[in-house]
């Protein structure tokens, strides 16, 4: 793994779920997940709509109440689907990404603003403008930059591509795999679409109706899956990219 210098980013324990259960009233939307993202891994969880997996992802991520319990994760940090929503339009970048610094001297931040944005590939100048300036693909990127200064043990990436331009999409999930090599954090990434799932994550978790119904490394899921429904949702994805 190659940190960038001075960075905060780095790679930590495994985060673990044990018999996570989220309730909405009378409706189970999650039910006893068991899963374990390493480090240096990305973890997809991947489902139809509906099938519980963002809410998964927010009850890991504390915004949601649940029973269970996640281990190894004191600081989780979410990326959302629509980066213009994210982030405060009256905020410039600086300011945004500056956010999750306030632990830091006032006079430190600037410099740790600009590593964050180098480790997102944007330039220094990018944290002098506001998120109307920036493309979808910009936007996201400096949610992701805001998410890793907090210095997360886990990053949650949820449908991060699924509202850009299908010409920027391929960048941010380079970009996913990018920060799993440079900087060993683990990483779970939702996305309904498994084409996507397949092309950056090393395993693969499939949620159905609350819950895992198969987990395991991302070729062998894909190329012998075990569960009636994988096979549904790879009969469902016209051709996976090689």
């Amino acid at each position: 793994m190659n940190h960038l210098p001075g960075s905060r980013v780095s790679a930590g324990g495994s985060v673990r779920v044990d018999d996570l259960t989220v309730r909405y009233g009378g409706f189970t939307a999650v039910e006893a997940v068991t899963l374990e993202v390493p480090p240096g891994r990305i973890v997809g969880l991947v489902g139809e709509s509906g099938s519980g997996k963002s809410s998964l992802a927010r009850a890991v991520s504390g915004l949601v109440p649940h029973t269970g319990r996640v281990s190894g994760a004191s600081r989780v940090q979410m990326v959302f689907q629509d980066p213009y929503a994210s982030l405060d339009p009256r905020m410039r970048v600086a300011e945004s990404v500056g956010e999750a610094l306030l632990h830091l001297p006032r006079r430190s931040r600037p410099a740790e603003v600009t590593r964050m944005l180098e480790l997102v590939s944007l330039p220094p100048e990018t944290a002098r403008r506001y998120p109307r300036e920036l493309s979808g693909g910009q936007r996201q990127r400096v949610a992701i930059a805001r998410a890793l200064a907090a210095d997360p043990d886990l990053l949650v990436a949820d449908e991060i591509t699924s509202a850009l331009d299908v010409s920027v999409q391929g960048a941010i999930l380079n970009l996913i795999r990018s920060l799993r090599d440079r900087t060993g954090l683990p990483i779970l990434f939702i996305s309904h679409n498994l084409a996507v799932v397949r092309y950056v994550c090393d395993e693969i978790a499939v949620m159905h109706r609350g819950r895992i119904v198969e987990h395991g490394p991302t070729l062998d899921l894909v190329s012998s899956p075990a569960d009636p429904y994988t096979r549904t949702l790879l009969e469902a994805v016209p051709r996976l990219p090689r």
